[in-house]
């Protein structure tokens, strides 16, 4: 199978789908590898990296697209490369389809084979490609909420560990998954006084065991967040549904509850986003500000940490392309239910339930286009 690697061209999306190591995997089972000229400069990998490896380097997008069966990317495809998306070609890559009707329709529409990092699912649940990009925004949702928190850029001017003599900022965590997780732990290692809120009892369980002393779990409900909203110095929107758009747990009446400066970082937004004034935004222009509350929306946290994303994305991700590679899509899938379960648009057809639902499509049975 031929592989094609574009460069990332969303705004400030530094990342790249796969490293020289990959390609030096992917060449050693005789897959061609071509990739776009740059396209892993901005992760610290330059194209004589990749070429030392076995990979071809192309000069432009638009070779990358015509050559390759399958196309592995961070982000999924923007306008400007729907047109270069063959019938058949095989795309791996996120998509968030579910918050986006228009790259919906326009994957249909190409007839390509679309398979989504974000709802590969194992067994147990868990979403083993998200898991590394959850963990990294997690971790990086604390570190820009607490920049923002800062009075030059309009927050409360509050510092999240406090002092001596002063007590710590509050930090609410909306969700008790991996986003949830990565941001309790990291808001509570800088001192910060830490809730987090999830409807799972058993999860709660396991957090209040594994979390430090200055980490409360709590049962979650409209009640209870608009009650805790009003004290908090800074909100992290951390609900996940697979595949799915994301609940709106912070309605707009809300932030007028909220005390002036406040920071609402919303992980979720690229499944539409948890707060109901989310609408995405970027790292040239990350922050806006609605009733005096500052709201951090970015569609690609980890993009700003490339040199660390890329590295933790391609570990999870390659065992997966390897295998599109050595049986063909249809062979993996059938061999193998998590991957199975990360096809979403095939040859036209939506495959995938929560994406149907999402905007009225017809859903087909996964099982039927194998």
């Amino acid at each position: 199978m031929i592989i094609g690697v574009p460069k990332e061209i969303k705004t400030n999306e530094n990342r790249v789908a796969l490293t020289p190591a990959g390609v030096l995997e992917f060449s050693k089972r005789n897959h061609p590898v071509y990739v776009q000229s740059t396209a892993g400069e901005g992760s610290g990998f330059d194209d004589d990296e990749y070429e030392a490896a076995g990979a071809k380097i192309l000069s432009t997008i638009e070779e990358v697209y015509a050559v390759a069966d399958m196309i592995i990317k961070v982000k999924e495809p923007i306008e400007s490369e729907w047109p270069l998306i063959k019938p058949d070609q095989l795309l791996f890559t996120y998509f968030h389809f579910a918050s986006y009707e228009p790259l919906t329709e326009a994957m249909i529409k190409s007839k390509a084979v679309c398979l989504a990092y974000e709802t590969v699912e194992l067994p147990d649940g868990s979403l083993p490609l998200l898991v590394p990009m959850s963990e990294v925004a997690g971790r990086m949702a604390i570190q820009e909420g607490a920049k923002y928190l800062e009075k030059p850029v309009k927050g409360r001017g509050v510092l999240l560990g406090g002092v001596p003599g002063v007590a710590p900022g509050k930090v609410l965590v909306l969700g008790g998954g991996i986003v949830g997780t990565q941001a309790a732990r990291m808001a509570a290692g800088l001192g910060a006084e830490v809730s987090i809120l999830d409807i799972n009892l058993p999860r709660l369980r396991y957090l209040s065991e594994v979390m430090p002393p200055n980490v409360n779990t709590i049962f979650s409900n409209e009640y209870t967040i608009r009650k805790m909203i009003r004290d908090h110095d800074l909100i992290i929107g951390a609900i996940l549904i697979p595949g799915a758009k994301a609940p709106k747990l912070i309605t707009a009446d809300m932030l007028k509850t909220m005390r002036p400066g406040t920071v609402l970082v919303d992980v979720a937004v690229d499944q539409g986003g948890c707060f109901e004034t989310t609408h995405p935004t970027t790292h040239d222009n990350p922050t806006y500000i609605i009733d005096h509350v500052v709201h951090y929306c970015v569609a690609n946290m980890p993009g700003a940490v490339p040199a660390t994303s890329t590295l933790a994305l391609t570990n999870a991700t390659l065992p997966y392309a390897l295998q599109l590679a050595n049986k063909g899509w249809q062979k993996a899938c059938q061999d193998n239910l998590p991957l199975r379960k990360g096809l979403n648009v095939v040859n036209g057809k939506v495959v995938y339930q929560g994406v149907a639902d999402a905007f009225g499509l017809d859903y087909v049975d996964v099982n039927t286009v194998m």
